[in-house]
């Protein structure tokens, strides 16, 4: 019996051998300990970030406030925004973006800043295409960032006069949209205006249907802008073909009726959406896309180069053979590009027009200044209507 005792003993003085569920867990656990310390850490150091990028933020508004006080001192009432040097600013960030943020985020995120800032030396008052919800509303926001005082205006026309009686400081306006082309009132407007063009804005253009509606089949009507309606066209016809479709002044007014009105709906923005509380019955309606309408800045001050700017001219030559081939040869013969070329009714005559150009360039750049000379020469109507920073966002 002694090698039952033995092994009794053994036995019972022996740890029990650990279960591989048992060893797994105690590894996990391990595991556990290092993440969480590696979590913690990183946590300490965001934090530590976000003090630093407080104070950097601080100092910079400090230093927008300093520039303010030199500028009253120096008289300089009217030069608190500076479109070539925000220009400049984000085209910097943009290519001296490290990542991993891609660059148009990391460049909004600066647009937001140089915003907040310019709000502490004069907050710009931007009229736009109203009411609020509309995508000039959006493109104002875009190009000023959150802290503009964005007034809401009921016509082009208006948001023009707005700028021109000093009530505003810019305004914000549709141009051409990529698949319906020119907004014609916005060019009629630079015949007569003083304005000039201070910048431009590119928005991608996403368009959905919105309204209090569980179905399509409840619908009656739909609100729209009759570019909105036009862009999606395609969609309506195979969607809602029988529905009435009434153009407005602007999708902030169609979302504004379909919110009151029964049966009806709109086709609008996500900006609208929210702000008169209507669903998204259909997203992206659009036909196209890379459906985009590019929007102009207009202001009372000339601008300067920038680097990478436009220059904009309305001209018009006699009606006679040859005349717009002799009108845009300084344009090519001084090697600049001609990026677009609208034509218009000048009202002056029968079958008289004038031409709206972009060229690329700024006119104090001596190539461009050439051009527009010997232009202005072989032109019997001509009128800078701005140079100004291409859209970097």
């Amino acid at each position: 019996m002694h090698w039952w005792r033995s092994w009794v003993t053994l036995s019972a003085g022996a740890p029990e051998p650990e279960s591989p569920i048992s060893r797994q867990a105690s590894r996990a656990s391990i595991v556990s300990n290092t993440e969480n310390e590696r979590l913690l850490k990183i946590r300490n150091r965001i934090d530590s970030i976000d003090r630093e990028l407080l104070r950097l933020l601080s100092d910079r508004a400090q230093c927008a406030k300093d520039v303010a006080e030199i500028k009253e001192s120096l008289g300089m009432h009217s030069d608190f925004y500076r479109p070539e040097r925000e220009a400049q600013v984000l085209r910097g960030v943009k290519e001296n973006n490290p990542g991993p943020l891609g660059d148009e985020e990391m460049a909004r995120l600066f647009r937001e800043i140089m915003s907040a800032c310019l709000a502490l030396e004069n907050p710009l008052k931007v009229a736009f295409l109203g009411p609020e919800g509309t995508f000039t509303q959006a493109a104002a926001i875009k190009h000023f960032g959150q802290s503009l005082q964005a007034v809401p205006m009921r016509a082009i026309d208006e948001v023009f006069r707005e700028v021109e009686s000093g009530a505003a400081d810019y305004g914000v306006v549709p141009v051409e949209n990529s698949t319906e082309g020119v907004v014609n009132h916005t060019l009629d407007m630079f015949v007569h205006s003083s304005l000039l063009i201070c910048g431009e804005v590119e928005l991608r253009i996403h368009h959905h249907l919105i309204g209090d509606h569980e179905s399509l089949d409840s619908i009656r009507r739909i609100y729209s802008h009759q570019q909105s309606l036009a862009q999606c066209r395609e969609w309506l016809d195979f969607h809602l073909p029988q529905v009435e479709r009434v153009a407005v002044s602007s999708n902030g007014e169609a979302a504004r009726r379909a919110a009151e009105e029964p049966g009806t709906a709109a086709i609008a923005g996500e900006t609208a959406a929210a702000i008169y509380r209507l669903p998204v019955i259909a997203p992206s309606i659009e036909d196209d896309p890379n459906n985009t309408t590019r929007f102009l800045v207009i202001g009372r001050q000339a601008v300067k180069p920038s680097g990478s700017d436009k220059t904009s001219l309305l001209v018009s030559s006699r009606n006679r053979i040859g005349s717009l081939h002799e009108l845009i040869l300084p344009i090519s013969r001084n090697g600049l590009s001609m990026t677009r070329i609208e034509s218009r009714p000048s009202r002056r005559g029968m079958w008289d027009y004038v031409f709206f150009i972009d060229l690329g360039g700024h006119l104090e750049e001596p190539a461009v200044a050439r051009a527009l000379e010997e232009l202005e020469q072989q032109a019997t109507l001509f009128k800078v209507l701005g140079a100004y920073p291409k859209a970097v966002l």
